[in-house]
């Protein structure tokens, strides 16, 4: 859905920032199509008890931008909210359970706060966020935006799309009353799980959860291994249409042993995205973990000597 310009905006939107041990990197695009509605948010320390803990989240609004805005303004403290993240105890052994159950009940309580301001709200935003404690990655995601975590040169996790022809989705829609049409929910909305979006929530005879587009997100839990974690990817599916989990992953890690700035990368990232036909609005957040690559004079070298040799070529056949 949306409309597309006759040629794409291609300023960026670029933030860096440190804490807690990490260093990020945001950027975003407009590219082709007429409106920006993604958003963006990173927080390298969380108030107290959770100074220890960072946030990252990328949102991708469709039909508007009003609520993938509000996910990055409210959606944490909606979470931090919650009576599972009131009794956890950052100090102690992280509990699981109460962190899934946390998460999972702020989308729930953002989704259920946002309609009752304004039912009629049109637009709606996919989310995917990542929560890094001194002991273990948690990332959630709720829609099609995206977030793996390399270790050891290797995608070891990487959250799932929620698509309206996966077929747990898809059975919900039709138990809902409704259909999957062209891979879409009733043939307009791409994404079978979503914050905002209430005109797909309107069955009073089912839960949130059970609805023809859902808010609840799917939550994955990691414990670290400093020693081999090297990076969390977070980027909407501006990025992902044209980039598989591996290539990219591949394609960052390399880019980190010949540039030392995490900003240069993740615009490589949105102009190579763009190169490969991405016609969405592109954002990519990157998080350097502790064994991240840093740059790499070998790689350097031979970059700067394939650079000579394509100027060559391209001279020779001026």
């Amino acid at each position: 859905m949306g409309a597309f310009l006759e040629k794409p905006k291609t300023e960026k939107v670029i933030d860096v920032g440190e804490g807690n041990g990490l260093r990020y990197a945001i950027s975003s695009m407009q590219g082709w199509r007429v409106e920006m509605e993604d958003a963006h948010v990173a927080k390298s320390e969380l108030p107290s008890p959770f100074q220890e803990w960072s946030y990252f989240g990328v949102f991708d609004g469709h039909a508007g931008s009003r609520v993938s805005e509000l996910c990055a303004a409210k959606l944490l403290d909606a979470i931090l909210d919650t009576e599972e993240f009131q009794k956890l105890n950052p100090t102690k052994e992280l509990d699981s359970t109460l962190v899934k159950k946390g998460i999972v009940n702020g989308f729930l309580s953002f989704d259920r706060d946002l309609a009752a301001d304004d039912s009629d709200e049109k637009s709606g935003s996919t989310a995917v966020v990542a929560f890094v404690t001194p002991t273990h990655i948690i990332m959630a995601n709720c829609g099609d935006s995206r977030a793996i975590l390399v270790r050891d040169n290797k995608t070891l996790l990487a959250t799932q799309d929620h698509k309206p022809y996966n077929p747990i989705e898809s059975q919900r829609i039709f138990d809902a009353g409704g259909q999957v049409i062209l891979s879409r929910v009733n043939g307009s909305l791409a994404v079978s799980r979503s914050l905002g979006d209430f005109e797909y929530k309107q069955v009073i005879s089912r839960s949130a959860t059970e609805q023809l587009v859902s808010p609840e997100p799917d939550v994955f839990i990691v414990e670290r291994k400093k020693e081999s974690d090297q990076i969390i990817l977070l980027a909407c599916d501006g990025i992902w249409d044209v980039f598989e989990n591996d290539t990219l992953t591949t394609y960052v890690l390399h880019r980190l042993c010949c540039l030392p700035s995490l900003a240069d990368v993740c615009s490589e990232i949105i102009d190579t995205s763009l190169h490969k036909g991405s016609r969405d609005n592109m954002s990519v957040l990157l998080v350097a973990l502790d064994a991240a690559p840093t740059v790499n004079p070998e790689a350097v070298r031979k970059e700067m000597e394939l650079d000579s040799s394509l100027n060559n070529m391209i001279v020779d056949l001026d």
